[in-house]
């Protein structure tokens, strides 16, 4: 059995999230846009749920859109944004450091007669909200800047951009995946218009997100189909996917706080540990201001892959980045635009902590790690 530290990737689905889908499998399997009696029933189980959702980022319930997953729900936020709006303005802005979803439906965007600008962030991952100002223009209209980073953990000035945004008339876009569950989400507070979550980020299944959708917002639908979710995604609902997420919105709400605090003591050890055992080690993204289950280092003289392939022989799963980014070869570009050669940032690892985690296993990896840099760098020709 192995010691999972890379819960970012992927988390497992809870089992009491698992109970609460059955009967959605077997016996209440209506389908909501039927108007029979188990086709009411699931019609009246979907709002419920919408209903739980919403209130966890303290939304209204017709703003919460279905989709298939975060990066669905990211390509409707952009995109079906940018193709509704294209007559107040042709110009989008992200940061250097989105998930890789986002660049890619940026180099979309721009095959398609839109600008899209990065906006830069400092040596710790934050957004430099000056910066952030001095890119828009006459003909921006939708600035998207994750609210924590997925690789990293650096927690941004959502607050700050938000303000900036509805100051300036524009639409405010942010990918939550990586906060929820760790972090209060408040899209009123934050002044955000369209807010990316994922089931799967707080131990619900698979194939479930939500795109919140603030009201007064226009989109173009990506799905065409019978006009389920209000036209914005047309499709069967996921029943049991999105009973799945509501009762692990119920979990994560009830266990956050103690979740919170008990991850981030095995974060701060890792972070506290790691440099004082293993010389020339460097810590990625910013001390204070990150997410509790993250810790992402530099190791000088070696690669972050052999690291990662030498702990999954001691039975330790682990990351170098991004898993939606895995099938490259080029560094993280995240670890590129914090001012790392790409020497640097294919030294990295990334540890995220997770539900399943206990302190034994913050013992073992801090048991192993050692004396596997001490090996690598010693067959490394760069050390």
């Amino acid at each position: 059995m192995s010691i999972y530290f890379d819960y970012q990737s992927s988390k497992p689905v809870d089992p009491r999230v698992i109970e609460a889908m059955i009967p959605y499998y077997r016996k209440e399997f209506g389908n909501p846009s039927s108007l029979h009696m188990e086709g009411d029933e699931a019609s009246r189980i979907v709002e419920e749920c919408r209903e739980n959702i919403a209130s966890f980022i303290k939304a209204e319930p017709d703003e919460i859109v279905f989709t298939s997953g975060a990066t669905e729900s990211n390509n409707l936020a952009l995109i079906g944004f940018a193709l509704r709006n294209r007559a107040k303005g042709n110009h989008i802005i992200i940061s250097e450091i989105e998930h890789i979803s986002i660049h890619n439906i940026a180099k979309y965007l721009t095959k398609n007669g839109f600008e899209v600008s990065k906006v830069p962030v400092d040596q710790y991952g934050r957004v430099d909200i000056r910066k952030l100002l001095g890119r828009i223009t006459e003909r921006t209209i939708l600035v998207s800047v994750g609210y924590a980073n997925n690789e990293i953990g650096t927690i941004q000035p959502v607050l700050q951009i938000g303000e900036l945004c509805r100051k300036k008339k524009i639409a405010f876009h942010s990918d939550a995946v990586a906060a929820q569950g760790l972090l209060p989400l408040d899209v009123g507070r934050d002044r955000i218009d369209l807010l990316t979550l994922s089931s799967n980020d707080i131990y619900g299944p698979k194939g479930l997100g939500v795109l919140y959708v603030r009201k007064g917002i226009r989109l173009n639908p990506l799905i065409i189909g019978g006009g389920q979710e209000r036209g914005l995604r047309s499709g069967s609902e996921n029943i049991p996917g999105i009973v799945g997420m509501k009762r692990a919105v119920e979990i994560m709400e009830k266990e956050m706080e103690k979740e919170v605090e008990r991850l981030g003591k095995y974060r701060d050890r890792l972070i506290g540990t790691i440099p004082k055992i293993i010389l020339r080690c460097h810590l990625n993204g910013h001390p204070k201001q990150r997410l509790a289950n993250n810790a992402h280092f530099r190791f000088e003289g070696i690669e972050g892959e052999s690291l990662l392939l030498s702990l999954k022989d001691k039975g330790i799963s682990v990351s170098t980045g991004s898993a939606c980014s895995s099938m490259t070869l080029e560094p993280s570009h995240t670890l590129i635009s914090l001012g790392l050669l790409h020497e640097e940032a294919h030294g990295s690892l990334e540890f995220t902590l997770g539900r399943f985690n206990k302190e034994e296993d913050v013992d073992r990896l801090l048991e192993v790690l050692p004396g596997v840099v001490e090996r690598l760098r010693e067959l490394s020709p760069l050390y």
